[in-house]
């Protein structure tokens, strides 16, 4: 229904605008003579003004603009409604000037001028504001020096006019200065509201020029224009881009939005406005003497271009200083965003590709510390120069603060010629730096972004190139990558945690077994993803990211609350369960939050799974350097019952100290150590050791890996107690181990 609605109203707009047609009709063919002219003229623009009034009430009455464009449009309203009143008095009045119509045309430009003024800009400061001013009154100064001499002057002069005739005539171009001040306020502020704010614009400009060349033909020329002429062309055409304009920002439905900086494309208008000025001036004085008058007219033209030309210098040279790098001589930041949010307002195009590298250096930071600042210096303006020697003469190069620099590569044929230069670049940046008698090594990471549908402002394409040059140091740094979702590590946090949130995670448990043969077995809870769109994946697919931001934390409550739910359920159902005990992973994030042991407890009570059954596995990494709180933390959980592991144990640089003075029970050799005890004596030897270490620290020790009954027997032999790997079974799920305990007690 609704798109019914849109598409009649669509129709109704383009049809009232073919109506205004009839006047391009009379001026290409003449039709119409006399009064029947001017009533064809009148009787095409109803339709259009009607329809205009009509859309702006909707507008203003549907809401969803924010208060000051909509105070901006009620004011439009109201000229429209005198533009639909003014035309129906046109088809009714007496002939006669000025008549009651031509009152209201005049009577509608203050309030489309305090319309134009109210739209929506950007927020600028007092000193900005009035240069805004300063800028928009020279070009009206120079209009009214134009308007003066060509219409105001002659009309005043005008021997035995009527005075209503020459205050009328007087005002109008008076009032077309007023709306040529907001229109070219409305151009300068440099405002992408919308096409809308563009197409109202357009319109007043045409009045502007239809009414000052009617007036100026009749005064200078005695030229008077009648409906079918020029002027009413352009007239017609204002109002079809008055009406297009409501229609336009009708559709929009919501507030405008905000305004983009611009490259002030026209800041020219006000040193226009001076010449123009200048050349009337030249133009008065045509006849006059050199001396006095000519000559000092003539100078003060050359002094005021001179004084322009000086302007315009100085303004291109702080312009250039504030974009500019002072050290490298390179862009900085600011020119770096204007040329994002140039290529991000392109369109797309399929033959056509922009890409930003986001480059950071390697291993910059030893040398500021070893050498000093000088030499960071030095390595900086060679990577400057680097950059400027591979990119092309169109691409902007800065530098974005410290070691990290940009390049903008717009309007390339392929995908491919980005990744070239990212090559190229990365390998400029090998070359080593020369400071004094030192040879300065250094690398980059770059990160390249493509500009595509995703990326939808300066902020995510500069976002996609970071997330790809932080996946080339964490994959080895000295390389650049491209950007892929899957680099995305916000959105992949997000994801991570909206799959703990929607069930999205599953447990599997791995059994621990006694390799003497005892009673007792332990089963490790481990994690896996089922990706809606990717499948069941492995923990190395994602813990290492949500280690990085931080996931890890809800991943491992929720980990540890459905294992001890499911190994509790095993043991209310199956008394052999009774005995088993169960490992879970602990993050070296969880183990630093101070709310750890309460969440713990928590889990513990919520599920009814007993303490004195559950094992903690810690990295090394926790090991090693243990604060304070930490050791408060893991001695109050042992002392609840509850075991500590480490886990990969030979893997990290965890000190032997720390094994007697932390509350470890269980030491599980990492399957590095076993692979080969088999075969290669030194490995047995090196496993020997560990199995030996641990005893003498009164631990329990765990094999992880064993793939053979040659390894579990080597073991055996050393004297470990317990093994766990894929000869005695795989990773399953929870029902299945399940059904593998109860297996076991059938048999026994």
């Amino acid at each position: 229904m609704a798109q019914g609605r849109n598409r009649l109203l669509t129709a109704s707009v383009w049809g009232s605008c073919a109506l205004l047609g009839a006047v391009l009709v009379q001026f290409v063919t003449g039709w119409g003579s006399g009064s029947s002219a001017g009533v064809i003229n009148n009787l095409a623009y109803l339709p259009a003004v009607v329809l205009t009034a009509v859309l702006g009430l909707r507008l203003i009455l549907a809401g969803g603009l924010d208060q000051r464009e909509r105070r901006a449009w009620i004011l439009l309203e109201v000229s429209f409604v005198c533009q639909v009143v003014a035309h129906v008095a046109s088809l009714i009045q007496k002939p006669g000037y000025p008549a009651f119509s031509d009152y209201l045309y005049a009577g509608a430009i203050p309030f489309v001028v305090a319309g134009l003024l109210l739209l929506p800009a950007a927020h600028r400061n007092r000193a900005e504001r009035v240069k805004l001013l300063i800028d928009s009154l020279i070009i009206v100064a120079g209009a009214c020096m134009t308007l003066w001499y060509l219409e105001i002057g002659p009309l005043l002069q005008t021997p035995g006019a009527d005075p209503e005739v020459i205050i009328f005539s007087t005002a109008v171009p008076v009032l077309d200065l007023l709306l040529l001040f907001a229109l070219i306020t409305l151009l300068l502020r440099r405002s992408e509201t919308g096409a809308a704010v563009a197409l109202l614009g357009g319109s007043m400009a045409f009045k502007v020029v239809a009414d000052s060349t009617y007036t100026i033909a009749y005064v200078q020329f005695g030229v008077y224009f009648r409906p079918g002429d020029w002027p009413y062309l352009l007239w017609a055409a204002g109002a079809v881009l008055t009406l297009l304009a409501v229609h336009r920002r009708l559709r929009q439905n919501g507030p405008a939005p905000a305004e983009r900086p611009g490259r002030g494309r026209l800041g020219w208008l006000p040193y226009g406005a001076v010449a123009l000025a200048s050349g009337l001036l030249a133009f008065v004085a045509r006849e006059q003497s050199l001396y006095p008058l000519g000559g000092m007219i003539i100078g003060a033209i050359v002094i005021t271009a001179l004084v322009i030309a000086r302007q315009m210098y100085a303004q291109r040279e702080n312009r250039r200083l504030a974009v500019t790098d002072p050290l490298t001589g390179l862009s900085n930041r600011a020119l770096i965003a204007e040329r994002l949010a140039e290529v991000t307002r392109q369109p797309l195009r399929a033959d056509r590709h922009s890409a930003v590298l986001l480059i950071d250096l390697d291993r910059f930071k030893p040398i500021n510390d070893a050498y000093g600042h000088e030499a960071g210096d030095a390595v900086l303006k060679a990577v400057a120069a680097a950059l400027r020697a591979v990119i092309r003469s169109g691409d902007t190069a800065g530098r974005l603060g410290g070691d990290e620099f940009a390049v903008v590569l717009p309007a390339l044929p392929t995908r491919a010629a980005a990744e070239g230069i990212a090559q190229r670049l990365v390998d400029a940046l090998r070359t080593p730096v020369i400071f004094g008698d030192a040879l300065l090594s250094i690398e980059a990471s770059i990160g390249v972004a493509f500009r595509d549908e995703t990326t939808l402002d300066t902020e995510q394409l500069l976002a996609h190139a970071d997330a790809a040059m932080y996946a080339v140091k964490r994959s080895g740094r000295g390389h650049f990558r491209v950007y892929t979702p899957e680099l995305d590590t916000r959105a992949r946090d997000a994801e991570l945690r909206r799959a703990v949130a929607g069930d999205e995670l599953v447990v599997h448990f791995q059994p621990v077994v006694s390799l003497t043969g005892g009673g007792g077995m332990s089963v490790e809870a481990l994690v896996r993803w089922n990706h809606p769109t990717r499948g069941l994946l492995m923990p190395g697919a994602f813990i290492d990211l949500a280690e990085e931001t931080g996931a890890v934390i809800p991943i491992g409550e929720w980990v540890l609350r459905d294992a001890c739910r499911q190994v509790a359920g095993w043991r209310a159902a199956n008394p052999a369960a009774e005995s088993v005990w169960l490992n879970v992973n602990l993050s070296a994030r969880q183990v630093t939050q101070p709310a750890l042991v309460e969440t713990i407890r928590e889990i513990l009570a919520e599920t009814g799974f007993p303490a004195d059954r559950l094992v903690l596995e810690l990295t090394e990494s926790v090991i090693l350097q243990p604060d304070e709180q930490t050791v408060a933390r893991l001695n109050t959980l042992r002392e609840m019952g509850i075991g500590i592991s480490v886990d990969d144990f030979g893997t990290g640089y965890a000190a032997l100290s720390y094994l007697r003075s932390l509350p470890v029970t269980v030491l599980k050799i990492d399957r590095s150590f076993v692979t080969g005890i088999d075969t290669d004596p030194d490995t047995y030897a090196v496993a020997e050791a560990i199995v030996r270490l641990a005893q003498a620290y009164k631990l329990h020790v765990v094999a992880e890996g064993i793939e053979t009954a040659e390894q579990a027997r080597c073991l055996v032999e050393m004297g470990c107690g317990y093994g766990q790997g894929y000869h005695f079974a795989r990773p399953m799920p929870g029902p299945a181990l399940a059904e593998l305990l109860e297996s076991r007690r059938v048999l026994s």
